[in-house]
């Protein structure tokens, strides 16, 4: 007996199902001949690089840091709400102890790392990495300062204090 005659119906519909019957016998396509088959490649096409996992991450925790910052910020704002130079110090004091270590050490990371895993190529004018739609890939790390720009102590007074009048002229 024949190799198709003593295989089941169902074990020549998985054989045939390997086959794309569209290719057989046609010349390999040029961007089929051109492309390296390797194990490198197989895995790289499968996984994302590290770069934007590492990206993915940082966005996430800066947003979890936002998130937590927003709820101190609130209810600080409310214990001391008659109180605006109180809240100043104590949200001044909550910032400079806030911790970004976990963060932070993924921004190193990216800026060490993001130029090589990414294949960013070099300018030659500013011997430094081409900029990413106008912005260099650096990320700068989040710091009491970074908290204190986006969560103004001074926005308590502001807000209950009109405008100081306009000249004019």
């Amino acid at each position: 007996m024949s190799e198709p005659e003593r295989q089941s119906p169902v074990e020549r519909r998985i054989e045939r199902s390997f086959e794309d019957t569209q290719v057989v016998g046609k010349p390999l396509s040029r961007r089929a001949r051109q492309t390296r088959r390797s194990v490198e490649a197989y895995l790289k096409a499968g996984v994302l690089p590290r770069y934007m996992e590492r990206l993915r991450e940082i966005e996430r925790e800066t947003a979890d840091h936002v998130a937590r910052l927003e709820r101190a910020n609130r209810a600080l704002r409310q214990e001391h709400e008659g109180d605006p130079a109180t809240f100043a110090k104590r949200w001044r004091a909550r910032a400079k102890s806030w911790r970004f270590d976990y963060v932070n050490q993924l921004i190193e990371e990216h800026n060490e790392w993001y130029p090589v895993e990414s294949q960013l190529p070099m300018d030659p004018r500013t011997r430094d990495y081409q900029r990413i739609r106008g912005r260099s890939y650096r990320r700068q790390p989040l710091t009491p300062e970074w908290v204190l720009e986006r969560f103004p102590p001074e926005a308590v007074a502001a807000a209950r204090s009109p405008a100081p009048p306009q000249r004019s002229g």
